[in-house]
């Protein structure tokens, strides 16, 4: 970049939970995650039989331009079909991006940064808080899957900066 800065960085998502997934088997589903940024797409490992899933897996993406937006995707694994889709969303970055390139002064640990609202450019359930923990700039959130009849997942991102030597 011309300014001497990197718009690289590592993307860490924590995928937390999945909630009122969708039924795409008998009674149930086996819905895994997948997080994807351009061509590079990382996943969570399959839950069975579950739809309020509890992953609670750490996925990262290496990511060389923050302006666009991370994709994520449910399936509900099939052994003889191809997966069935469970929703989907897009995640805008770049006010977590922005927020780790700050200069954050003396925030301590729960330091409220920035507050992300739901608006109709985002999937947000709710208010989004980006914030201080453990020394790291994170941010919260819970997104309502698009193109599905119902289901919501909660992520923690995690942006950071790419190292220039």
């Amino acid at each position: 970049m011309r300014d001497g800065r990197t718009r690289e960085g590592l993307l860490k998502v924590l995928v937390i939970r999945g909630r009122n997934l969708s039924i795409r088997d008998l009674r149930s589903s086996d819905p895994y995650v997948v997080v994807s940024w351009r061509n590079k797409r990382v996943k969570t490992k399959v839950i069975k039989k579950n739809v309020n899933p509890e992953w609670n897996e750490d996925l990262t993406l290496i990511v060389h331009d923050p302006s666009i937006n991370i994709k994520l995707e449910v399936f509900d694994k099939d052994t003889f079909t191809p997966d069935d889709p469970m929703g989907n969303v897009e995640i805008n970055i770049q006010p977590l991006v922005e927020a780790g390139r700050a200069d954050l002064g003396t925030l301590l640990d729960n330091d409220i940064i920035r507050i992300v609202s739901p608006d109709s450019t985002n999937c947000l359930v709710g208010e989004s808080k980006i914030y201080i923990y453990n020394g790291k700039v994170v941010q919260d959130m819970i997104l309502r899957l698009r193109d599905v009849e119902c289901g919501e997942v909660e992520l923690r991102l995690e942006w950071v900066n790419a190292r220039r030597n």
